[in-house]
């Protein structure tokens, strides 16, 4: 990694030239370094020579697809991966999650918002380190994983187990896309994959708990038709 945002180097896959032309003038403008492929295909080959820090791909595309190129790329290496979908592909945007995407934003985006998903998918590459974390700060949140203590700017609240659990895992991957599937996965096990009424229930624990207004959350958001991300403030 060459840093937290600016000097990353930045793969864009797309087989839309106008998008990749646009994609590599942003980026660029803001500090990156940035190549284009045209196809997942092309950008194995250019990964060889020239490792990204992370890596902006479109779903649809020939040869090989942005599923396809997830997969291959989470087989060899943890960089994040930033997918761009359209609406109405909320089944191949999960999958992609699924696969090993980090994040997702959907056609037409703003730049704002697109140099935000990047700054902080970056980020948490660099600061993460899942297996050896036992406190967790991060935003308005402590959580003290050996004792099972949880304050919210300094407010003790008490949980559960398993909404323990789910908040902890939540957090090792705050501001990232959690698909119901993987979170079904990591907290209840590979048997639960087609109860997601677990989620619903604990999360809806959780909101009452935690947030300030559960019926407008603030830091358990729900990602429509595909998942939840975990906004800890600032």
């Amino acid at each position: 990694m060459n840093g937290i945002d600016k000097k990353a180097n930045i793969l864009v896959v797309d087989d839309e030239a106008q998008i990749s032309r646009v994609l590599k003038t942003t980026l660029s403008s803001h500090g990156y370094g940035v190549r284009v492929a045209s196809d997942g295909s092309e950008a194995v080959q250019l990964m060889k020579e020239w490792p990204p820090d992370l890596v902006i791909t479109d779903l649809r595309m020939p040869n090989m697809d942005g599923l396809q190129l997830c997969k291959h790329i989470r087989s060899k290496s943890k960089i994040p991966i930033i997918v761009l979908s359209v609406k109405g592909e909320e089944r191949t945007k999960v999958e992609a999650l699924d696969a090993g995407a980090d994040d997702y934003v959907t056609k037409p985006f703003g730049v704002a918002e697109l140099l935000a998903r990047v700054r902080s998918a970056l980020r948490r590459s660099v600061t993460q380190e899942e297996s050896e974390e036992l406190i967790i700060d991060v935003g308005d949140f402590h959580i003290d994983i050996p004792s099972r203590r949880v304050q919210v700017k300094g407010r003790e609240v008490h949980l559960t187990p398993k909404e323990f659990d789910l908040l902890v895992h939540l957090a090792k991957h705050a501001g990232k896309v959690l698909t119901h599937r993987k979170l079904l996965a990591a907290v209840w096990g590979a048997n639960s994959l087609e109860q997601p009424e677990y989620l619903r229930v604990f999360i809806g624990h959780l909101r009452k708990k935690l947030e300030p207004n559960e019926t407008s959350p603030r830091y358990l958001l729900t990602e429509p038709w595909v998942g939840y991300r975990f906004d800890p403030g600032e």
